[in-house]
């Protein structure tokens, strides 16, 4: 029987204090994520079983959906309290499944836009593990930081339901996905500035179609997929029919900020690896850590991780505090995907031929590294947007000459 939506179990009480919360996520993640990486990462059943007995640990430990909302049985940490945990978990590309806070995004947009059955049907059921959600935007062929060339087509029928046509790719963990929600055209044609609603898929419905994997750089976790007219019921539309780019903004702004966050907390992995390695390390030359060049690595990798925190936690304040936050997230999304980058790149350096092999996670965190400077939007859509807001402000207010003396 469908809920009404509106009741809810809220969570137990949270046992840890803030600083107990972190080093209890940082130990599950080093000492039980880490570890299981290599099935993980391998996909198929293994590494489904593998999952599910983490997220049954995580549960045991009262570490559970930390953030999400404690109305849908998570345990309802606000971004600023879950901001440190957010680079613990994060650590660990595996870290924010295991822990339950991966369905953050799809939870949150679901709630507040979807309408009674919507929320009845699928909040609560993310939250505890039960479903899983994902979400699809870019298209082949089609830049994906520009979605008015959207060319998925949604055609209302005369009971209000919907028959959706169209290609998607690059939509993570679609194959083991139980609903999509789907950018579609709703009017007008590729290319017009208005038109675009989002509709919420099961996957089981006929018409629904996994293409094709798409490694990213060797690594799983990425698909194309096809819908072939597929009925989607009138109640699926997300929020109002074409506002979607609203609820997609809201979204991209959360979700960049949480990337952030978990590529510092990879950042910050790969430069422990760094540092341990420079000390344990001895040539026929004396230390590693007494070269002079070593030592520049792990000066600008630290530089590199000490200035771009702040930006990242602007971004999280901003957020917070209901503000427009584009100049700081994104200021803190090119930060962040270029300082995993370099730190990965310093730390696979100083390793050597073993920061190339299987022995380290240092190939698969400087894969997010370059991947993350497209994720969520290149560079350079986040470069020139930030820059043209900084220049539309000072257009409204001119900076007087300065004052010589």
């Amino acid at each position: 029987m469908e809920n009404d939506g509106r009741s809810a179990t809220h969570a137990p009480e949270q046992p840890y204090s803030e600083a107990e919360l972190l080093t209890q996520v940082t130990e599950f993640v080093r000492r039980r994520v880490m570890p299981r990486e290599p099935v993980l990462d391998a996909g198929g059943p293994a590494a489904a079983e593998a999952l599910r007995e983490l997220q049954d640990g995580a549960k045991q430990a009262g570490l559970w959906a930390l953030p999400l909302p404690r109305e849908m049985g998570g345990q309802g940490l606000d971004l600023a309290g879950y901001a440190r945990i957010a680079e613990a978990e994060g650590a660990s590309d595996h870290g924010p499944a295991a822990l339950g806070s991966a369905p953050l995004l799809d939870v949150t947009m679901l709630w507040r836009h979807g309408g009674d059955r919507i929320r009845a049907l699928y909040p609560r059921r993310l939250t505890a593990g039960e479903l899983r959600a994902c979400y699809a935007m870019t298209e082949p062929e089609t830049p994906g930081s520009d979605p008015y060339l959207t060319s998925t087509c949604a055609t209302e029928q005369a009971d209000g339901s919907w028959i959706l046509s169209g290609r998607k790719w690059f939509t993570s963990h679609a194959a083991e996905a139980d609903l999509v929600t789907v950018l579609a055209r709703t009017d007008g044609r590729p290319g017009d500035r208005t038109g675009l609603s989002l509709l919420v898929v099961p996957t089981s419905a006929p018409g629904f179609r996994v293409v094709r994997e798409l490694p990213v750089l060797g690594a799983a976790g990425q698909w194309e997929i096809e819908f072939d007219r597929v009925h989607v019921d009138a109640d699926h539309l997300l929020g109002a029919r074409g506002r979607a780019l609203s609820i997609a903004a809201e979204r991209l702004q959360l979700g960049r900020t949480l990337r952030c966050l978990r590529w510092l907390g990879q950042a910050q992995r790969a430069f422990d690896l760094m540092c341990a390695r420079v000390n344990s390390r001895t040539g026929s030359r004396g230390p590693l850590g007494g070269h002079q060049l070593v030592q520049g690595h792990v000066f600008e990798s630290l530089l590199a991780l000490r200035t771009t925190r702040p930006l990242v936690h602007e971004a999280v304040a901003a957020l917070g505090a209901g503000r427009d936050a584009h100049v700081e997230v994104g200021l803190a999304k090119v930060a962040a995907a270029r300082t995993l980058q370099q730190v990965t790149d310093a730390a696979i350096q100083i390793h050597g031929a073993a920061g190339l092999g299987p022995d380290t996670p240092l190939p698969a965190l400087y894969r997010s590294g370059r991947t993350a400077r497209i994720l969520d939007g290149p560079d350079e859509l986040h470069i020139t947007g930030v820059a043209r807001r900084v220049l539309d402000g000072y257009k409204s207010r001119p900076c007087d000459p300065p004052v010589l003396t």
